[in-house]
């Protein structure tokens, strides 16, 4: 095999294999309680690419989607692999956020307990335990909800929001995670849903919450230096396991 013909291959790949993980993050966050049925969107740049994302098309249901389901678009929102279309709102959104912030993985999600949490005045998450010290200053959060996403303006307003940072709170709204591989993505929106609801069910008993110091945040976010595995290794692990769980519970995601 010619040098081309094994990058071609090696392409060829690495597209199959994101088209199987996107499809199985779709299945995972029915099994979680992360979606709203056919919508919210999960988009990944086309490996090789930074100007094409993979996404559902609109009006499969998250449960249903497969690999062989994920069509190819373009900034102008024009098909180009797959049958099917892309929805307004995930174009204004998605593509914006992947050009500006360079963000390979987007996940949208109105997620109930991130949510309840978005339609607070005060929606802050609070280094209140280890998990929600590993969010801490990496959250942006945009306090102005302007209602439906029908522009690319409104997706370049929310890049700039984002930042440097992987998250963005929106209010009244939902929530937005990036991250470079399907895997790490995936599991800051499953991890955070659970930060989410044990603030909001913390601070139902009424009482003060207590808050981590700026020094054991530190800490917790800090590499430990005998730590056998990486943060990606860890990103790798929990989606391998993950998508064993949908061998078992929710099979067919890979067809």
């Amino acid at each position: 095999m010619s040098i081309h013909s094994l990058a071609t291959s090696r392409a060829v790949d690495a597209v199959a294999q994101a088209k199987i993980q996107l499809a199985a993050a779709h299945r995972l966050a029915v099994l979680h309680e992360l979606e709203e049925g056919i919508d919210n969107h999960f988009t990944v740049t086309v490996p090789g690419r930074d100007d094409q994302y993979l996404i559902l098309p609109f009006g499969l249901h998250w449960s249903e989607a497969r690999a062989s389901d994920m069509i190819v678009f373009d900034e102008s929102g024009k098909t180009l692999d797959g049958h099917g279309d892309v929805e307004l709102s995930a174009l204004c959104i998605h593509a914006p956020i992947h050009r500006i912030a360079g963000a390979r993985v987007v996940l949208h999600t109105h997620q109930t307990w991130a949510v309840a949490l978005n339609m607070l005045q005060d929606n802050r998450v609070l280094p209140a335990s280890q998990t929600s010290a590993f969010f801490h200053g990496h959250i942006a959060y945009d306090d102005t909800y302007t209602g439906l996403a029908d522009s690319l303006e409104e997706g370049e307003r929310l890049a700039g929001v984002l930042g440097s940072k992987h998250t963005i709170f929106m209010k009244n709204h939902g929530i937005l995670v990036t991250g470079d591989s399907i895997a790490q993505a995936y599991r800051r929106l499953y991890k955070l849903e659970r930060v989410c609801r044990t603030q909001v069910l913390a601070m139902s008993t009424g009482r003060p919450l207590e808050v981590l110091s700026e020094e054991i945040v530190a800490r917790v976010q800090a590499p430990a230096p005998h730590d056998r595995h990486t943060r990606a290794d860890r990103d790798r692990l929990y989606f391998e396991a993950m998508m064993r769980v949908l061998d078992r519970e929710l099979p067919g995601y890979a067809d």
